[in-house]
């Protein structure tokens, strides 16, 4: 099944991390780094990365995003959009 693009990105399914990629922490938020395709993502916020970790644990992401400030979940949906079109994060 391909991958969402940003623009592409349902919202409105669950999603989960790829179980090919690992997150490093680092003190800016976190490395994602995938087994599978070898590609590095930058998660900028430590928030972000929270995020990411619970997006298993919501029926959507979403609702997983309705707990993100209203003044940021914009720019992480459009950050969980980017994840899915590199395969970091997949529907479940």
């Amino acid at each position: 099944m391909p991958s969402p693009s940003p623009t592409s990105f349902d919202a409105d399914r669950p999603f989960r991390l790829n179980p090919a990629v690992a997150l490093r922490p680092e003190p800016f938020g976190a490395l994602a780094y995938h087994f599978g395709n070898r590609r590095l993502s930058f998660l900028k916020a430590p928030e972000l990365v929270a995020l990411v970790r619970a997006l298993d644990r919501h029926g959507s992401a979403r609702e997983a995003l309705a707990r993100v400030p209203e003044g940021r979940r914009e720019a992480f949906r459009r950050a969980l959009a980017s994840l899915a079109a590199a395969d970091m994060i997949i529907p479940q």
